[in-house]
């Protein structure tokens, strides 16, 4: 290492210090010595400082200091004295023009003046032949100089030009959050940047979260991008995704102890000539797939929290530079991030699917088709963040062909809110099936929320529609209230209680019996709907309101809406800002049963009454023009009548519906329900379930709060 004079060492005036550096030169000059010119440093040499080469070389005086520094004086002195005169400005370096001019591997430097500096060749740090330009000369002499190379300087440029590629790239591939995404960001970051072409292969199926490997496993080709020249002017080069025309394999079997495990299971990247990858690589991408020669390609493993889940192959063009060992550093950190992206994603895209499915186990997979009554349905997550909330809906059919409309809306939307909306949707359904009034079922559902724990907040609406009497009697607890739109086009809120919401306790429910008029719609909605942060609740149900009456102008006075373009509609109205909560929605058409297509008795529990009963249907059936059914009809309800008469002890109803099936109903106050039974050849009875089962093309039996209800149907038609 060649020393230099400190400040603080002993200083000699300026001429005579000026006349001891140019003696010796001047000496060797006129006894015949080189020339001056070839005074100037070679790179990686010890050397005297560039404003005293320069000063000899051009024939000038030296540089006017007070003190010497250790790494000598400063560029700018030294094209100062090049030029004979001051000249302070800092010579650019390469932090300052790789920012502006990534592609370029020199740094740019100032004009020079003055005779030309002896020519050095320099060799690029890409590759090539050696260059004799004056300017790379004049970059070599000014940088050597200040005492680095100027292939260290290249070299420091590439560096930080990788390490701002590779801050780059991670934040691309960061940004997906879904699997298709993360892959894309890699190719995205990398072609052409970093490589040419890129083939992206992963396990199939991924393994998620703690499950235990397979082996052997398959790798599956889930992407690549090349670069090409198009054709034409210019030879441009334009990015062409999936799939790769050049024969890659789709489906690669890892075999244990072969090449590519050994070279996956050592995670760390390597090059494409490397021994182990030589055999690798057309394992992967099969025999008939080329592979470049030298380092032009690199084959990394794709490494997650605890496993190899698949590998990346980066390829460069024969005329592109290959790849430096330092890019096995980046090739691995893209690799790291890719395959961690990868994880999370995978393990979101299970928390979602799981999310969905119980969601969608929580609400009904189809809704029933009631006789006299149309259904539809919505329902809308509050976000795709948040797939699983507490709001429900449900229909539930009851005996007397009516049928139990509810809509529900739990606290929250979470997995919590979503396990007590199925508790408090089962306890629906059983309260309606034993037919309880509207009220009733609020007030056992209150105690069931309270019996769940403490907080266990939600607001219900439990209608009951009676086609036959056109009535709907309906009890709220907290709910916003049901908007009937009627034939004509006229929209109204209907009045009800609006009750206390299921879980305070101690609190009573009332229950209002309304008109449900032929072709009139109820819609029964959450809060999520009509209420946000930028309306309350009042101000959305008037804009429903609205909605509806305008949507039924434009179907005309004697037209209802269709029922599932309506839904479609009233979600229309929905702003960017309404998304605050879950939404379900469940949309019902009233059609009602004519008065003449309903036959309805009482007989009294008589040995008689399965004659009457067996008359009065004959009659009905001829009415209807349904004499063909007569046999069938009069046998059966013969067997379901005498039944009910053995167990009676009130008067018994027997009721007949022609819609597009023929309903019966047999009821009595008897709360056993019938069991169908195989009757030995010795036994009398116990053969009149079975011939309905057998004829009837459904049947069933209900308890009701007063005794219970056996019904039968048969086709019409």
């Amino acid at each position: 290492m060649t020393e230099h004079p400190t400040s603080h060492e002993g200083r000699q005036p300026l001429a005579a210090r000026s006349h001891e550096r140019t003696r010796p030169r001047q000496e060797a000059a006129e006894a015949g010595g080189p020339a001056a010119a070839a005074d100037v440093p070679v790179p990686g040499q010890p050397g005297p400082s560039a404003g005293r080469s320069r000063a000899v070389a051009h024939g000038g005086p030296a540089p006017e200091h007070g003190h010497d520094s250790p790494a000598g004086p400063t560029s700018g002195e030294g094209h100062a004295a090049a030029r004979g005169g001051a000249d302070t400005r800092p010579a650019p370096t390469s932090a300052s023009t790789s920012g502006e001019d990534s592609g370029s591997e020199w740094p740019v430097l100032p004009a020079q003046a003055g005779p030309p500096v002896a020519a050095v060749p320099v060799t690029p740090p890409g590759g090539g032949a050696p260059t004799q330009s004056g300017t790379a000369s004049a970059a070599m002499a000014v940088t050597a100089a200040q005492g680095a190379p100027v292939q260290d300087l290249a070299a420091t440029r590439r560096e930080g030009d990788r390490l701002r590629f590779v801050g780059a790239a991670t934040r691309r591939i960061a940004r997906g959050i879904d699997l298709d995404e993360i892959v894309l960001g890699l190719c995205r970051a990398t072609v052409p940047t970093f490589s040419d072409a890129i083939l992206v292969y992963l396990r199939d199926p991924l393994p998620v979260g703690d499950e235990r490997p397979v082996a052997p496993f398959v790798l599956r080709l889930r992407r690549t991008d090349r670069l090409r020249l198009t054709d034409g002017e210019g030879e441009e080069l334009t990015l062409v995704p999936d799939p790769d025309p050049t024969p890659a394999a789709e489906l690669c079997e890892v075999r244990s102890g072969g090449a590519l495990a050994e070279v996956l299971r050592g995670v760390r990247p390597v090059f494409g000539d490397s021994a182990a990858a030589r055999a690798a690589l057309p394992e992967l991408l099969g025999g008939d797939h080329p592979v470049p020669g030298g380092h032009r390609a690199i084959l990394a493993p794709l490494r997650g929290r605890r496993r190899v889940i698949g590998a990346a192959v980066f390829l460069r063009r024969p005329e592109r530079p290959g790849f430096e060992p330092n890019d096995l550093l980046v090739a691995a950190q893209l690799a790291t991030h890719t395959a961690l992206g990868i994880d999370k994603a995978v393990l979101y895209g299970r928390e979602a699917y799981i999310a969905d499915e119980l969601q969608r186990t929580m609400l009904p997979d189809s809704l029933p088709q009631p006789t006299g009554v149309r259904l539809a349905s919505r329902y809308l997550p509050a976000a795709e963040t948040a797939r699983v909330g507490g709001d429900w809906y449900d229909a539930i059919p009851l005996p007397g062909s009516r049928v139990a409309l509810v809509v529900g809306d739990v606290m929250g939307h979470s997995m919590t809110s979503a396990a007590i909306m199925g508790q408090l949707r089962t306890t629906a359904q059983t309260l309606a099936g034993l037919d309880l009034p509207p009220q009733e079922v609020l007030h056992h559902l209150d105690e069931q929320a309270q019996r769940l724990g403490q907080d266990r907040m939600a607001t219900c609406m439990y209608a009951v529609y009676d086609p036959v009497s056109h009535r709907i009697t309906i009890a709220n607890a907290g709910h916003p209230p049901p908007i009937l739109l009627h034939l004509g086009g006229r929209a109204e809120v209907l009045r009800v209680p609006p009750g206390a919401p299921i879980g305070v306790g101690g609190v009573d429910f009332e229950a209002v019996e309304l008109d449900a008029p032929a072709g009139a719609t109820l819609l029964l909605y959450t809060d999520g709907l009509v209420e946000s942060r930028l309306r309350d609740v009042w101000t959305g149900i008037e804009q429903l309101r609205e909605r509806l009456a305008a949507t039924a102008q434009l179907t005309g006075p004697d037209h209802s809406p269709p029922l599932e373009a309506l839904c479609d509609d009233v979600l229309d109205m929905l702003g960017p800002g309404d998304r605050d909560d879950d939404i379900a929605l469940l949309a019902a058409r009233f059609d009602g049963i004519a008065p003449s297509d309903v036959a309805y008795w009482f007989l009294e529990p008589e040995d008689a009454a399965p004659g009457r009963a067996r008359r009065l249907a004959r009659r009905a059936l001829a009415r209807w023009d349904l004499e063909e059914l007569s046999d069938s009809v009069e046998l059966l309800i013969s067997e379901v009548v005498t039944n009910a008469v053995r167990y009676a002890e009130r008067p018994v109803t027997l009721r007949l519906l022609k819609t597009d099936v023929l309903r019966c109903e047999v009821g009595d106050d008897s709360p056993q329900l019938p069991r169908q039974r195989r009757a030995r050849d010795t036994d009398e009875g116990g053969r009149g379930l079975f011939l309905v089962n057998r004829l009837a093309r459904r049947w069933g039996a209900t308890r009701l709060s007063g005794g219970k209800v056996v019904w039968f149907e048969l086709p019409t038609s």
